[in-house]
C-alpha cells in the first residue's frame, strides 16, 4: 500500500479528481482539514479565544502544523498543489518540508505558474499540470502500467 499525503489549495476539487481517478489502486490518501473554517479557527476551538486576530491564526497555524509534519511523514508520496487563484503559502511549505524528509513529491500547478515556482518544481520528482497525470504517476508507480 502507497501512502499519499495531499497538500495544497482547498478551494478546487483536485483531491476528488485524484482519489476517484485512484479507485482501486492499492492507495491511502491524507491530507489537511479542508474545511476552511475549521482550518482557520481550530487553535482558538482547542485552546480559547484570542482577541488579537495574529494570535487567533498563529494558534490555528500552530495546530495545524502538528497534522501537516505528521501527515507528511507518515506518508511515502507527497502530492502539493498550487491554484490559480490563492497564493499558497503554507503549500510551499509543506514542498520543501516534503524534500527536506527526501519525500517523493509530486507538484501539481498551471503551466502559468511554471516561472514562480521553478524552484519549488526543482525539488520535486515530477511536475504534473492536471489531476489526471498525478493518478497516471501513481498508477505507473503502484503496477508500472502506462494507463487504467
Amino acid at each position: 500500500m502507497l501512502k499519499v499525503y495531499l497538500s495544497g489549495e482547498i478551494h478546487t476539487d483536485w483531491r476528488e479528481q485524484i482519489t476517484a481517478g485512484a479507485a482501486g489502486l492499492d492507495l491511502v490518501f491524507s491530507g489537511p482539514v479542508t474545511d476552511h473554517a475549521a482550518s482557520d479557527d481550530c487553535g482558538v476551538a482547542l485552546l480559547g479565544a484570542e482577541a488579537d486576530k495574529f494570535w487567533h491564526d498563529r494558534k490555528g497555524a500552530q495546530i495545524n502544523a502538528i497534522r501537516t509534519r505528521k501527515g507528511i511523514s507518515d506518508a511515502d508520496v507527497v502530492v502539493v498543489r498550487f491554484g490559480a487563484q490563492y497564493k499558497q503559502w503554507n503549500a510551499a511549505f509543506d514542498a520543501g518540508f516534503a524534500a527536506a524528509l527526501g519525500k517523493s513529491l509530486i507538484i501539481l500547478h498551471e503551466p502559468d505558474h511554471a516561472h514562480a515556482l521553478k524552484e519549488v518544481d526543482a525539488a520535486a520528482l515530477a511536475v504534473a499540470e492536471t489531476p489526471a497525470q498525478v493518478v497516471g504517476i501513481l498508477r505507473y508507480v503502484l503496477d508500472g502500467t502506462l494507463s487504467a
